[in-house]
């Protein structure tokens, strides 16, 4: 039987929390963030099956890499209280494969960034 969660946090500065560091945990990368200073490297986790990065066409190139979006996004949101992003958590059923699941990030993704205009950072971890 196919079970799914779905939850909506809010990733803000208010709470103490770092949109590079997030973006580097769930993408399984290094990140450095200029904000903070602090260097992110979640290079060992394992179970990143997927990542990419979902943007309007006109967006500027160098946003399409992790590292320099993320930390746009930290020095344009400068507010001690700013919302830096809203993170999604999908649990796909784990009856569908990898490419299925892929297939559905990038349907979900798509029309995300076609209805508001938005960045979208995504990434799939493999089902335990």
């Amino acid at each position: 039987m196919a079970i799914y969660h779905f939850s909506v946090k809010a990733i803000s500065r208010s709470d103490g929390r770092s949109a590079v560091a997030c973006a580097a945990y769930r993408s399984g990368e290094k990140l450095v963030c200029d904000y903070y200073g602090k260097e992110q490297d979640y290079t060992k986790k394992t179970g990143v099956e997927f990542t990419n990065i979902y943007a309007p066409e006109n967006t500027k190139k160098e946003l399409l890499n992790r590292q320099k979006l993320w930390n746009a996004v930290e020095k344009v949101e400068n507010r001690k209280n700013s919302l830096l992003a809203r993170e999604f958590e999908i649990a796909f059923p784990q009856e569908l494969n990898q490419e299925q699941r892929q297939n559905l990030l990038d349907e979900l993704c798509q029309g995300i960034v076609k209805k508001h205009g938005v960045v979208v950072d995504a990434a799939i971890h493999a089902p335990h």
